[in-house]
């Protein structure tokens, strides 16, 4: 079966003249149902990774391919199609100031009735945006605008938003960064409830590396431009000194 996420040599040039690629030849296969967590020290090149995958910059080298589709040769279109079976959280949840909460989480399906050209039923439209944000516990803040909500609050707004389409592929960008430790748990158990509900092919940051190991069952990690682990969450601190002193959080060694 051919991978749903294939990415090879993929290569991203550093803003600054002289400085090393922020990604060096980097090559992924990742295949439907997956759960791959992401991880790596800071300015790894991980967030610029899922936004290559997304289509939202492109590498300057090597090829990506989505659900068989090549990035470098899709016609405007054929992307926009994948771009509609992709769900993404960001980092900063990126949701629009001035649409309420009901609104952020209706853009993506009606981007994606814009993008195939479908009829949009507003009634449907209604029940689906209602059932993602009762998922996350913010049916009663529909008509709120992000402003008016806490920061736990906006990510499970992003969240409701990321998945509101049921899209076959999921990336989360930092889902927990900047939450304490109870709402990073909360949001934790709404991801995986959402992986059991639709069987999506999941593709996540994060700089919790324990809550990540216990999220995803293969782990990625980035270190310097290049994919420097590629296997199962419970074996990264077998091998690689390098892994293993990031995934300890040691101070000392050759990281």
């Amino acid at each position: 079966m051919a991978p749903v996420i294939q990415l090879s040599d993929l290569c991203k040039l550093h803003p600054t003249p002289g400085q090393p690629p922020v990604l060096d030849g980097v090559s992924l296969q990742v295949q439907a149902g997956e759960t791959c967590g992401l991880c790596g020290p800071g300015a790894s090149g991980k967030s610029l990774l899922l936004k290559i995958l997304c289509g939202l910059l492109r590498p300057d080298a090597g090829e990506v391919v989505i659900d068989g589709v090549r990035l470098s040769s899709a016609k405007a279109s054929e992307w926009g199609q994948v771009q509609s079976r992709i769900g993404m959280l960001f980092q900063n949840n990126a949701l629009f100031d001035s649409l309420t909460v009901f609104d952020n989480v209706a853009f993506p399906l009606r981007q994606r009735a814009r993008l195939l050209r479908q009829r949009l039923d507003e009634a449907e439209l209604t029940e689906r945006v209602l059932e993602s944000l009762r998922g996350v516990g913010l049916a009663e803040h529909r008509d709120k605008m992000p402003s008016m909500l806490s920061g736990g609050q906006r990510k499970r707004v992003a969240l409701a938003r990321a998945v509101v389409a049921r899209p076959p592929i999921v990336v989360y960008d930092e889902p927990t960064a900047g939450l304490d430790p109870v709402t990073t748990a909360k949001i934790y158990e709404l991801l995986r409830r959402e992986r059991e509900l639709t069987g999506a092919t999941v593709l996540i940051v994060s700089s919790d590396v324990p809550a990540l190991r216990g999220f995803a069952s293969r782990m990625l990690m980035l270190h310097e431009g290049r994919l420097r682990y590629d296997g199962p969450a419970a074996a990264m601190e077998d091998g690689d000194p390098v892994v293993r002193q990031f995934v300890r959080g040691e101070l000392e060694g050759p990281l």
